[in-house]
Parts: structure tokens; sequence; C-alpha cells
């Protein structure tokens, strides 16, 4: 589970929810007195490096990694590696779990329906880039990431 399932808390599965530390760090940032109630449902799991580096590649290749944050890509990892439903409200974690067939579920919103493929485009001279860089490799400017129009 993401944290977005955690804060949704709609129509969660019996038995047992995995889940990340670092999702258990975002909802005691904001104080969620529910916290308190999810310790017998929740079992708190690090994925192993191997499933991480799995979905790092796999976002690099996608363009999700700009969208994707380190809990997001453990989430997904930990998930490859339980053989788990990722339960999630996030769209880009939606968008990888589909390109690497991980099974999903919204939560509280609707699943996406397609997958999208992002690339690279320089705020500056707005040259469109397949890779992800610190900054444009032409002009230096800063890169955001935009739908690719590539099929």
């Amino acid at each position: 589970m993401d944290s977005s399932a955690l804060f949704s808390m709609q129509d969660l599965p019996n038995g047992v929810l995995y889940t990340v530390p670092g999702v258990i760090s975002e909802l005691k940032k904001y104080k969620d007195p529910r916290l308190k109630y999810w310790d017998e449902f929740i079992e708190v799991k690090e994925p192993s490096q191997e499933f991480i580096d799995t979905i790092e590649k796999a976002s690099a290749s996608s363009g999700d990694d700009l969208r994707l944050s380190p809990v997001d890509k453990s989430v997904l990892a930990l998930a490859i590696e339980t053989e788990s439903t990722v339960l999630t409200d996030d769209y880009s974690i939606q968008n990888l779990a589909k390109i690497l067939k991980i099974s999903f579920r919204g939560v509280g919103m609707k699943e996406i329906d397609e997958v999208i493929n992002w690339t690279y485009k320089c705020t500056g001279c707005r040259k469109e880039w397949d890779k992800n860089y610190p900054d444009c490799p032409i002009c230096g400017s800063p890169l955001k990431s935009v739908r690719s129009r590539k099929r």
C-alpha cells in the first residue's frame, strides 16, 4: 500500500497488508491519528535492492523517474518482491505498475486505462530528451517531464 491507500482507507482487503517504512514516515509526518490502529494489519518491510534496481531501471525507461518519489519506487519494488497487488490512487505508480505488469487497484479513485510514456523538455530552449539529465545539455536550464508524443 502507498500513502494514498492508507489516507483513504476505502475498500481495503482483509488480511495482512504490506507497506514500506517510507509510507509510515509520511503518515507520521502528517500526524495521522489512525496510525496507532494499523499495526496489527500492516507488515512494514523494506524491499530488496535487486527489486529497487528493477524499478529504477523501468522508471528511467518510461520517464516516470521524475514523477515517482523514492517511497513510491519502494512500494512498487515491494509489490514485485511479495507478488502483491499495489493499492494506490497515485497515477504515476499505476503507470509503472501497468508497464511492469504489477497488479494494482485504486482505492478511492478509478485506475488508469492507458500507459503514458514521458520525455524530458528543457524549460529554456524547449529541446526534448529521452533521458533525464541534471540540466539541459544544450543550454543548462532545468528539464521537466512531459507526455511523450511518440507512440
